[in-house]
């Protein structure tokens, strides 16, 4: 069962430790590998949320993959975290603690979709615009969608910029539609 308060408990105590201990970076980069590991690799997922497979088994599959890659802080956590049989909230743990590290070094997520894949200078250009006179810094995820047309989707938490021309298509339908003027005239 998911529970976000302990999620959420878990994290804020790992991210509170890595600033005691000056290993917040560290830490970071090792939490997003882990998140990234384990949500591209689905046998993975389902091999450590599984109530079936005993403790022993998950914590020698999890030394396996990550002995080697992992700072010793989070790798004693995650042993941590298997040991108390909450490793079907781990996935949970990591994205709440990369959110505790955004929102303390200022950082925001934005998605960028458009019809085709956008060039390197059109990447950087979009940053630069965003980032200028935001207190924030950005980490754009950029998002390929052809039934956009043209144009660009600009979405940061719930602020919504659609420029897109088949949502200025869908608006020119919608004005057809409501025809203002009588036939006959």
């Amino acid at each position: 069962m998911k529970n976000p308060k302990l999620t959420s408990r878990f994290a804020k105590a790992l991210y509170d430790f890595a600033v005691e201990t000056n290993n917040v970076e560290a830490i970071n980069q090792d939490i997003l590998l882990v998140k990234n590991v384990i949500s591209e690799n689905q046998e993975l997922k389902v091999v450590l949320e599984s109530p079936v497979i005993r403790e022993d088994k998950k914590q020698k599959i999890f030394r396996e993959v990550f002995t080697g890659n992992l700072n010793t802080i989070t790798f004693k956590f995650f042993k941590l975290i298997l040991k108390k049989r909450r490793e079907p909230q781990l996935l949970m743990i990591c994205r709440d603690f990369i959110e505790l590290y955004y929102v303390n070094h200022n950082i925001k997520e934005a998605s960028i979709t458009s019809a085709q894949p956008l060039s390197e200078k059109m990447k950087d250009y979009l940053k630069n615009y965003i980032e200028k006179d935001s207190p924030y810094t950005f980490i754009l995820h950029f998002i390929v969608n052809q039934d956009l047309i043209g144009g660009i989707i600009i979405k940061i938490e719930d602020l919504y910029f659609d420029a897109s021309i088949q949502t200025k298509i869908n608006k020119l339908k919608a004005e057809f539609s409501q025809n203002a003027y009588a036939v006959g005239f």
